[in-house]
């Protein structure tokens, strides 16, 4: 039964990430990849929250493991990153590297402690 509640969240996370990926880069005229940076933050604040403020393993397995698993995009911002750096644009994959690891845990401890609060 596990398994149905990862596969339900992802069906959720998967599209949102695709939109909202594209949304956020259509609005910017650069190389950067901010749909993947906002969608990478976004889901680390997100489990952060969840982690922090639910003790049901089921609800976790749902928005934190299918949801936010589908959400973030560990190889898509891999993959953009080598690409930046391979293209010669070596500052923005320095920048890339550098602010998804510093945001994302920053946005993940908030969200830890803002669930803790709640």
């Amino acid at each position: 039964m596990n398994w149905l509640l990862v596969v339900a969240g992802a069906m959720a996370g998967a599209p949102l990430r695709y939109l909202t990926d594209r949304a956020v880069q259509s609005r910017h005229d650069s190389v950067f990849p901010w749909g993947t940076f906002a969608v990478n933050v976004a889901g680390c604040l997100i489990l952060g929250l969840l982690t922090g403020a639910l003790p049901d393993d089921r609800v976790r397995l749902l928005l934190g493991t299918g949801f936010c698993g589908a959400l973030t995009t560990y190889s898509t911002f891999s993959y953009e990153t080598l690409r930046l750096a391979q293209g010669g644009a070596r500052g923005y994959a320095l920048a890339n590297a550098a602010a998804s690891v510093v945001c994302g845990l920053g946005a993940a401890s908030a969200g830890v402690a803002l669930g803790r609060w709640l």
